[in-house]
């Protein structure tokens, strides 16, 4: 379940990427898939195992382009250990909603990425996180749970007033949306309640198969309450202060 466009970012072979706090790697797998030269970068190293076992598994099972990369970095999102502009591009997927300090770690993401390259930032959308807050409080208050709920405009703005330039914006995962929600109203880790176990039995259903009509009926309703917002950004290869 991919919540970027890879389309729009025009990853291909070569393409120098850095998947930040990539969890369970899927961006991570899509770009190694494309010939990229991935790095996921999580601080979760048990997960980040499972990412390198996968990532190991797709080189030997011949499903990644001749001279592609992968590796696995564990370490801190407010302190990359990369040199300013070493990707072309860079990818935060659900991240920012769970750091305190994010415009530490935003100042992190545009410093890595190289002039000409392209970030991408998603997070979940403010109204479909605000039923949730408002659903449960154990949705939220948990440790390394989200922090805060952000508006897109707003985020735009804070990501936009480093230095880079805004150039698109769609959302994401609106059968999503509707899951949480029922999840939140019965308990978040109530996962055998029986509405929760049918509407996941769906979601699978759903990616597995990629049927026509749960596709159309996504596409309709992820203006209005797409469960993510992803928002892209260049970085202008002459600098703003320098010229």
């Amino acid at each position: 379940m991919l919540t970027v466009d890879f389309d729009r970012l025009g990853i291909g072979p070569g393409t120098r990427v850095i998947d930040v706090g990539c969890g369970a790697g899927r961006h991570s797998f899509e770009a190694y898939r494309r010939g990229a030269d991935i790095v996921a970068f999580d601080q979760d190293a048990e997960e980040l195992s499972g990412v390198d076992l996968m990532l190991r598994a797709m080189a030997e099972a011949e499903e990644v382009p001749a001279g592609a990369a992968a590796r696995t970095v564990c370490g801190d999102a407010l302190a990359l250990p990369f040199a300013d502009g070493e990707f072309d591009c860079v990818i935060a997927s659900e991240i920012l909603e769970h750091i305190p300090e994010d415009d530490a770690a935003i100042a992190e993401l545009i410093r890595v990425l190289r002039p000409g390259g392209t970030l991408v930032v998603t997070v979940p959308r403010w109204l479909p996180e605000r039923v949730c807050w408002a659903l449960s409080t154990e949705y939220h208050s948990n440790e390394g749970g989200h922090v805060r709920i952000y508006r897109a405009d707003e985020l735009r703005a804070k990501i936009g007033g480093r230095g880079v330039r805004f150039a698109h914006r769609h959302h994401a995962h609106a059968l999503h949306a509707p899951y949480w929600w029922l999840k939140c109203a019965v308990g978040v880790r109530k996962d055998d309640h029986v509405l929760v176990r049918a509407y996941h039995r769906l979601l699978v259903w759903d990616m597995m198969s990629g049927p026509r009509t749960t596709r159309l009926a996504e596409k309709l309703l992820d203006p209005l309450v797409g469960k993510s917002v992803a928002l892209y950004f260049s970085k202008p290869v002459v600098d703003r202060v320098a010229a």
